[in-house]
């Protein structure tokens, strides 16, 4: 493995286990550091104990470089996949059976990687598509798209399905967002756009405190929508230090709307989040809700991350034939044009 590949590599074990941006930023201005000098430059350094001499080589992404010049094994990037890897449990065998994930983000909004490099990655790990789901105009934090946005990227989504299909690759890219449900249950963006999408996931970003019969009717009014194909973490609760607390809401309520209007209920596999909590999961199969194991992915890495979401459907009772994630292509465009 030459450096560049090594450092990319690298980033992408950051990403799987969540590293702070800081980390993942000196990681990848490393890696641009390097990558404009000639391979016998780069061993010169590193024989000479010198290349972190180089302006944004330190301790830990200099010995990465050298490793990799070496030939050495066991070392720092190793450290970093056996820390972040994600273990295979109880719902090894439900993975094998998922042939896309319907939620992740790219660089067109918050996400750490290109669409092509995230479609790449989803490919890699076996899908046979991916919906590129990035963020709506309202979540400017997160450099959500406006409509003039999202038709731009539907212009890369059918060139880069195009180039695919040229090449004899049969892998998809559908064409989707994770839309902002407004405090009402409206959603951020035109019916007219909706209607243009593969796949909708609507999800709640802001007022995450409402009363729950205020929470309860903005839910059941957005999965109500005929555009909506996924109610995306529903209880935007966080597991992780922030310890954000769960939005409040009648289940029983949701989840019937859920199943009337054949929305899917996103188990979402962030480890920060594992959005529903399981008791709430095993309230969606009991009303015979569908079910959408998603990574909401901002980067390769974390693409992995479904595996978190299949133990859970396997501790849940959830059926693989209720999971859209188990559908061809074909299947789930037509179950999400109905």
């Amino acid at each position: 493995m030459d450096a560049v590949a090594a450092l990319d590599r690298a980033i992408y074990f950051l990403d799987r286990q969540v590293a702070p941006r800081e980390k993942v930023r000196a990681f990848k201005n490393a890696r641009d550091a390097i990558s404009i000098l000639d391979a016998g430059e780069i061993e010169q350094r590193v024989e000479a104990g010198t290349i972190t001499d180089l302006p944004g080589i330190g301790k830990s992404t200099g010995a990465v470089i050298s490793d990799a010049v070496r030939g050495v094994d066991g070392g720092y990037l190793d450290e970093l996949d056996a820390a972040s890897a994600v273990p295979v449990g109880t719902g090894g065998s439900l993975r094998a059976k998922l042939r896309g994930d319907c939620h992740m983000h790219s660089t067109w909004s918050d996400g750490g990687a290109p669409l092509s490099e995230m479609a790449a990655t989803a490919r890699a790990l076996g899908h046979e598509y991916v919906v590129a789901t990035d963020h709506s105009a309202r979540l400017t934090i997160a450099h959500g798209l406006s409509e003039e946005r999202l038709k731009a990227q539907l212009v890369e989504v059918g060139r880069l399905n195009e180039a695919m299909s040229e090449s004899g690759d049969p892998f998809r890219i559908l064409a989707g967002m994770e839309v902002d449900i407004f405090e009402d249950g409206s959603l951020d963006l035109s019916n007219d756009m909706l209607r243009r999408l593969d796949i909708v996931v609507a999800s709640v970003h802001s007022k995450l405190d409402l009363p729950s019969d205020a929470m309860t009717r903005r839910l059941v009014t957005a999965v109500a929508n005929p555009n909506v194909d996924i109610l995306g973490h529903m209880t935007n609760r966080k597991l992780n230090t922030s310890g954000r607390p769960p939005s409040t809401f009648d289940a029983e309520l949701v989840f019937a709307a859920c199943a009337k209007f054949n929305t899917a209920v996103e188990i979402n596999c962030r480890p920060e989040r594992q959005d529903p909590p399981e008791d709430l999961l095993e309230l969606a199969v009991e009303w015979g809700c569908y079910v959408a194991i998603n990574t909401d992915a901002h980067a390769p890495g974390q693409l992995e991350w479904q595996a978190y979401g299949c133990d859970k459907a396997v501790r849940c009772g959830v059926d693989a034939s209720r999971i859209i994630n188990t559908w061809t292509v074909d299947e789930l465009q037509t179950w999400a044009a109905s």
